[in-house]
């Protein structure tokens, strides 16, 4: 049975206000932003060059000065919310991620993985506080306390307005405020049942050691795969792909999920390693740990070839309304958008591609944190250039984003190895056990 060290509970607390303190302190500052210093920010934009458009719905409706000031504020004003917004959207689709991945393990009678079934299932129970912070965050956006989501402004589908915008008309079927805020709480409340649902089903299980029973798990986990497989493609469009709404890409959902699973079978890795080193999972051992870094390793392959697959058919094409979303990234995020592809690809390609030094404890829990950080700029990326545009290199933006992080950090820590603690590290009534107890990498 694990136990919540004090010494991890502790950081975990402290993580979490220091995370809301300097979060309220960016929060202030940014309202304290002036009119004045937002038109020169403007304009030192302007003078630098870089006049593109972070997003395309910017090239629709008036273009004078006073229009281009009142777009500023609002990016410049969007700062602390979609500072938060990108943070909690990632780890909620973080552990998303780790429950489909539990549940391709039950649905595939899989047995190597069942060691770490109680780690899984404790970073699962997650999804109902990540999905409380998005459902807040909905809330604000649609009461127009935030204005993340450009589309949701009933100026711009109304064609007697002078910022009429057809192609948002033409989406109103889609993009319209009520049908918004029910498809964020069929997400949120669907995942945090599945959660629920399978954490109990998995004890149960345990209880009673009966195949039937066993079976129902599975079914709840399939069960599990095919709402994921919509919510997941339709969570990336509402929360992330809509911040754009005249831009679409296909690959983007499959682009935003995979950036979630690489850092989810990371999560996975450092905990179940934290585990075994103190003694409280002894069972893992080097091939379990091999598979996942395979895993690993695949999967920021997969997110590469999204990446490129993506970028790649837009260039070549070359239409402005599609192109804009990458040139605005080009010229105002620059240092964060290709470098990252470093990050994401160009070290987990280089280190984890021999299969020796995949039972590497030290280079593997590394490499995990590596591809962690390197999504979450990811998601930084995929968030800021649509809300803040290129207003983000200032002190204010930095400490709202360090706060978001580390608040969102600590109640993830908190939630996670508090439910791991009530949980029984072995599944005793899995079938499978056994199988996983005695795994060993075929070659």
């Amino acid at each position: 049975m694990y136990s919540f060290s004090p010494k991890l509970k502790s950081t975990s607390i402290i993580l979490l206000v220091v995370g809301l303190v300097l979060f309220g302190i960016g929060f202030f500052l940014n309202k304290g932003i002036s009119t004045e210093e937002i038109e020169h920010m403007m304009e030192a934009v302007h003078a630098s060059g870089h006049n593109a458009p972070t997003h395309s719905s910017e090239m629709v409706g008036p273009q004078d000065h006073a229009a281009h000031l009142e777009h500023a504020t609002l990016q410049v004003h969007n700062q602390p919310l979609a500072a938060l917004h990108f943070v909690a959207v990632f780890f909620f689709g973080v552990s998303c991620c780790v429950l489909f991945f539990y549940s391709i393990q039950h649905a595939a009678h899989a047995g190597w993985p069942i060691i770490i079934t109680r780690v899984m299932e404790a970073i699962a129970s997650y999804i109902p506080y990540g999905g409380a912070i998005l459902i807040i965050l909905m809330l604000l956006n649609i009461t127009h306390q935030g204005h993340l989501f450009h589309w949701m402004d009933p100026e711009l589908t109304d064609p007697n307005s002078a910022h009429f915008d057809v192609i948002l008309f033409e989406k109103r079927i889609f993009l319209n405020i009520p049908f918004y805020a029910v498809r964020t709480f069929i997400y949120v409340l669907g995942a945090s049942f599945f959660a629920w649902k399978l954490k109990a089903q998995s004890k149960k299980v345990d209880e009673t050691k009966s195949k039937v029973d066993y079976q129902m798990l599975y079914r709840w986990a399939v069960g599990y795969i095919a709402f994921f497989g919509f919510a997941s493609a339709a969570w990336a469009w509402d929360w992330l792909m809509s911040i754009d709404p005249h831009w679409y890409s296909t690959m983007y959902i499959w682009y935003s999920m995979v950036s979630c699973l690489s850092s989810g079978i990371a999560v996975i890795i450092l905990l179940s390693v934290y585990l075994k080193k103190n003694g409280f999972l002894p069972q893992f051992n080097d091939n379990h740990l091999h598979d996942l870094g395979v895993f690993l390793f695949a999967t920021s392959m997969l997110w590469t070839y999204t990446w490129f697959a993506q970028f790649m058919l837009y260039w070549y094409a070359n239409i402005p309304e599609e192109v804009n979303y990458f040139f605005g990234r080009f010229q105002h995020y620059s240092p964060t958008f290709l470098p990252m592809l470093i990050i994401n690809f160009l070290l987990p390609l280089l280190v984890l591609v021999s299969s020796s030094i995949k039972r590497n404890y030290k280079v593997v829990t590394t490499m995990a944190v590596v591809v962690i950080c390197g999504h979450i700029l990811d998601y930084f990326n995929m968030v800021m250039p649509g809300t803040v545009g290129p207003y983000w290199k200032t002190p204010e933006v930095f400490i709202l984003i360090l706060g978001a992080i580390l608040f969102v950090v600590g109640l993830f820590m908190f939630t996670v190895l508090s439910a791991l603690s009530k949980l029984k590290l072995i599944p005793t009534g899995n079938p499978y056990l056994h199988e996983s107890e005695i795994y060993e990498y075929p070659f």
